[in-house]
């Protein structure tokens, strides 16, 4: 498993709200309200199935449709340390709809790309206001991952405000 200590192959994005780190965490951990915001624009997501404990796997299908075609892609993981509302971590992985996991490069990724990933979501209050860093450990800065992550909370950012 990659760690931000031997490998500095990681995205790390700070955010900060005006709602309360408790709804920051429900984003996260409902599987409802996760689905309303998780993706890069375009992609909504049609599965989250999360058994929120620690050693819980969690499964998320997100969907882009256009005329051309749908794309579907699938991600697996296990909850890794869950500490409500100020830390979540959590594995991932591309897998099947079955939640194999698949290879990177089977799915058309650059060579190098881990088939373990880990995301780490800190929250916290600052100046009265919430404040999260996510980091991805194992997907490089500037990267595709990292845009999609962006956009994703550019979402997130709308659902919190419209609570």
């Amino acid at each position: 498993m990659p760690t931000m200590d031997n490998n500095q192959n990681w995205v790390r994005l700070e955010r900060m709200f005006d709602a309360p780190v408790e709804a920051v965490w429900q984003m996260w951990t409902d599987p409802e309200l996760f689905s309303a915001w998780y993706g890069p624009k375009g992609f909504s997501v049609r599965v989250a199935e999360m058994d929120l404990k620690v050693g819980g796997v969690r499964r998320i299908c997100m969907e882009l449709q256009s005329e051309a075609r749908t794309m579907t892609m699938w991600f697996t993981g296990v909850f890794k340390e869950i500490e409500a509302p100020t830390r979540l971590r959590y594995t991932e992985s591309m897998c099947d709809p079955d939640g194999n996991i698949l290879s990177p490069a089977a799915m058309g990724m650059p060579p190098g790309t881990p088939d373990v990933t880990e995301v780490i979501v800190d929250l916290a209050v600052r100046d009265g206001r919430s404040v999260m860093v996510m980091t991805h450990v194992g997907v490089p800065a500037g990267s595709a991952g990292e845009g999609g992550w962006t956009q994703a909370f550019e979402k997130l950012t709308g659902k919190l405000a419209a609570t």
